[in-house]
């Protein structure tokens, strides 16, 4: 569905693309390039309109860069979000959630690894580099604050360990790793995840 919301100065005159669809193309480009790959006129080209509009719906490339950005930790590929709905305790959790990393990394279509973990890895720009950590930090928060329900004196540590393991994952993903590499890793560091959670419980 086409938007309905007016360009500043243009009364009447509806903007003459659609939002969502808009952020859905910037998230693959950002995703699959990185955002200093990827410049405005390109975004301009390949959502269909110029940037004076671009500018207009979204204030700047880093603000459709947090966009894109909040759409896909929205989505499926907030891995913590899926593994949780699959219930379990945590450490089943957090083991299903690197199997899912595993799995999803993999270049696929000329895209692989994290958006939030790699789309900004690197940039020359201090605000897209802003808004990749604090979306990274939030990721984190969300997987210590289930943790510490279960394991308040490891949370930190184990937070770390998984936003470590996956963004490793991640970048391996993008330097051509496949899945069954990825799983072998997975696989090794939920068993360290289970064991330390293990540990824990036996020694209460």
């Amino acid at each position: 569905m086409t938007t309905k919301n007016m360009e500043p100065g243009a009364r009447g005159r509806p903007r003459a693309f659609d939002l969502d669809q808009a952020v859905e193309r910037a998230m693959l480009l950002f995703h699959s390039r990185g955002y200093d790959a990827v410049g405005v006129a390109e975004l301009g080209t390949e959502l269909g309109i110029k940037p004076p509009s671009l500018y207009a719906a979204f204030g700047s490339k880093a603000g459709l860069f947090e966009r894109a950005l909040r759409r896909y930790a929205e989505g499926e590929a907030n891995l913590f979000a899926r593994a949780r709905a699959g219930g379990g305790t945590v450490a089943e959790v957090l083991q299903r959630t690197l199997l899912e990393a595993a799995r999803s990394y993999p270049e696929r279509g000329g895209v692989a690894g994290c958006l939030v973990l790699d789309g900004a890895r690197n940039s020359a720009d201090p605000q897209a580099r802003a808004l990749a950590l604090a979306a990274k930090a939030a990721a984190r928060a969300a997987m210590r604050d289930v943790i510490a329900a279960e394991a308040p004196e490891r949370a930190e540590d184990l937070a770390d360990f998984m936003a470590t393991a996956m963004a490793g994952m991640s970048a391996e993903a993008r330097d051509g790793a496949g899945p069954e590499r990825l799983l072998r890793f997975a696989e090794l560091a939920g068993a360290a995840v289970r064991r330390e959670l293990g540990d824990l419980s036996s020694a209460r």
